[in-house]
C-alpha cells in the first residue's frame, strides 16, 4: 500500500522543469500560496504517529512517497532533516521514496550511521532534459545509495540515458508530462524511446502521467488532470 509523506511545504526553482511548478500552481489555486518553505506540523511526524490501538497508522510493508510537494533535501529544511531521518531509521519496516532535484547535497545532509545506504531509502533522482541528466545524473551514480531510481518528470525532450543505465544501478525510470495551466508538451515518441533504451537493459520502466498537452502520431491532446494517469495506461495499447 503506498502513503503519500510530506514533512515539510514549498520549494524554490532551480532548473527549466520548475517553470510551471504543479505544487505552487496547486497552491495558487487553493489560495494559499506562501512563499517560505515551512514545516508541516501536524503532518511532520507522519511516520512514527500511531492509532488508539498503539499501532503504527503505516502498517509495515507500505510504500511512503517522501516529500512530493517539496524536496528532501532543500536547504530550507536543513533543521527539521535530521528528525526526519530519525523517523525514517525508526521505521525500517517500510520503503521511503524520495525524489530530488538537489543530488548534489546528498552527502552534506545524510546521517552519520547512513555508510553505504538504509535498505528502506529509495532515492530517485528527477531530470527534465539532456543538460539536467548529465549535471545530476553522473553525480547520483557516485553515492553510496542501495536503491536508485530516476524521475523523468516533467520529461521536456527525448534524454539519453544508455550510458547511465548501462551502470546497472538504475532500478526503475518513470516518465511523465507537465499539468495544468501552461503545460509544456509531451511527445509520445519521447516516451517510446525511453522505454525501448529501458528495455535495452532491462530497467523497470513506468510511464505514469501524459501530461495536459500530450502530443501522439502528431495529434495534440489537452488532457485535464485527473485523466492524465490513465491516458498513459492506454497510451501503449
Amino acid at each position: 500500500m503506498h502513503y503519500s509523506w510530506n514533512p515539510w511545504h514549498g520549494c524554490k526553482k532551480i532548473s527549466p522543469g520548475c517553470k510551471n511548478c504543479f505544487v505552487k500552481y496547486l497552491d495558487h489555486y487553493r489560495g494559499s500560496e506562501k512563499q517560505e518553505v515551512y514545516q508541516v506540523k501536524s503532518k511532520f511526524t507522519y511516520p512514527v504517529q500511531m492509532n488508539r490501538n498503539k499501532e503504527y497508522k503505516i502498517p509495515a510493508g507500505s510504500v511512503v512517497g517522501t516529500c512530493f510537494t517539496s524536496d528532501f533535501f532543500l536547504p530550507e529544511a536543513d533543521l527539521w532533516r535530521e528528525d526526519a531521518w530519525n523517523m525514517i531509521h525508526e521505521r525500517s519496516d517500510i520503503e521511503f521514496l524520495i525524489p530530488t532535484k538537489r543530488i548534489d547535497r546528498f552527502l552534506d545532509t545524510i546521517p552519520f550511521d547512513w555508510h553505504d545506504g538504509y535498505e528502506n531509502v529509495f532515492i530517485c533522482v528527477s531530470v527534465e532534459n539532456q543538460q539536467m541528466a548529465d549535471e545530476r545524473i553522473p553525480i547520483f551514480l557516485d553515492l553510496p545509495i542501495k536503491k536508485k531510481g530516476l524521475f523523468l518528470a516533467p520529461l521536456l525532450e527525448i534524454i539519453d540515458l544508455r550510458s547511465y543505465l548501462s551502470s546497472r544501478q538504475i532500478s526503475f525510470v518513470s516518465v511523465g508530462g507537465e499539468s495544468y495551466k501552461n503545460a509544456r508538451p509531451c511527445h509520445f515518441e519521447w516516451v517510446e524511446d525511453i522505454k525501448e533504451q529501458c528495455e535495452q537493459y532491462n530497467v523497470v520502466f513506468s510511464f505514469h502521467q501524459t501530461g495536459s498537452n500530450f502530443y501522439k502520431n502528431g495529434k495534440q491532446y489537452k488532457i485535464p488532470h485527473h485523466k492524465e494517469y490513465e491516458q498513459a495506461k492506454r497510451a501503449f495499447k
